[in-house]
């Protein structure tokens, strides 16, 4: 099984380039994996919320997926997201990750049943079975309507040792806390990521190990540069850094789901991609086009 180690820091969420036919763009995709590997990040995430997972079906996430692995060829560590509603596409979708050699899986709970606690421990235990490579949970209460608590993660962690850290994507500082302190206290290794950029400092500070948000989709060197600068204890540089990340911020309110400002505000930093985005998603308005670029030009990214 891969090292824990090897994840830590700025993972991105990394965006799915579809072409104007709505298909997946190779050429687009590989532009913005060199972009966000040239800027510095610690690893990427393929096929999370932000990779538009929920809205394609199994076989485009493969192709996704087989690309993805092929192209980064280990310059970092990949995470394939492989949630679903779905136990066994769970499965598939892992043991297809595994072949291709990716790093780790991320797996959300299902977010279709509200389970009793004894269904989501036998569904994620049936999944850490059929793999090697490690699993980071997803959790993300809002969309899946349903919360994993520390006690829950305990119990996993305790049970299936391939199940190695968790991505909080909850506006809770509390919930943040409870993970770290009673998992991460009793099972040191365990990892904890920030799903939400602004609880990547507040993660950092209470012994997290980093965070996946979209914002380094298009500004790597913001949230990158907040985690290598707490590293070193470069204090005085951090604050500048946050302020912008704030600000940034705003692009998330222009699009819902927000997969579509985050892909117009790649496109307005000079990368040559196409911002599609799939159905029940829609593309950006152009009044929203040009709030993203209002942003960007006033912080200077």
């Amino acid at each position: 099984m891969a090292s824990k180690k090897k994840f830590h820091g700025i993972i991105p969420p990394v965006s799915t380039i579809f072409d104007e036919e709505k298909k997946f763009d190779e050429k687009g995709m590989a532009e913005l994996i060199n972009y966000l590997i040239e800027g510095g990040v610690h690893g990427l995430l393929f096929l999370g919320s932000g990779g538009e997972f929920s809205q394609m079906s199994f076989n485009q996430r493969k192709e996704v997926a087989d690309f993805c692995i092929s192209y980064v060829d280990k310059r970092v560590p990949v995470l394939i997201g492989t949630g679903s509603t779905s136990t066994q596409e769970s499965i598939l979708l892992s043991q297809h990750a595994q072949s291709k050699g990716a790093d780790g899986v991320l797996t959300v709970n299902p977010y279709y049943w509200s389970l009793p606690q004894k269904n989501l421990i036998e569904h994620y235990k049936n999944i850490a079975d059929s793999i090697d490579i490690p699993i980071l949970l997803y959790n993300f209460p809002n969309l899946t309507g349903q919360d994993l608590s520390a006690e829950l993660v305990l119990e996993l962690v305790k049970n299936n040792p391939n199940i190695i850290g968790i991505k909080e994507t909850i506006d809770s500082i509390e919930h943040i806390r409870d993970m770290l302190t009673k998992v991460k206290e009793e099972h040191p290794d365990f990892l904890v990521f920030a799903g939400t950029d602004d609880h990547l400092l507040n993660t950092l500070q209470m012994g997290g190990d980093g965070a996946i948000p979209a914002t380094a989709n298009f500004a790597p060197e913001i949230t990158v540069g907040i985690y290598n600068l707490y590293k070193k204890r470069d204090f005085n540089k951090i604050e500048e850094l946050q302020h912008k990340l704030m600000r940034l911020l705003e692009i998330y309110k222009l699009s819902t789901p927000l997969i579509g400002a985050v892909k117009e505000a790649i496109k307005v930093k000079g990368l040559n991609i196409s911002t599609q985005v799939l159905p029940p998603a829609q593309d950006l308005s152009e009044e929203s086009k040009s709030k993203v670029k209002e942003i960007l030009k006033s912080l200077s990214i």
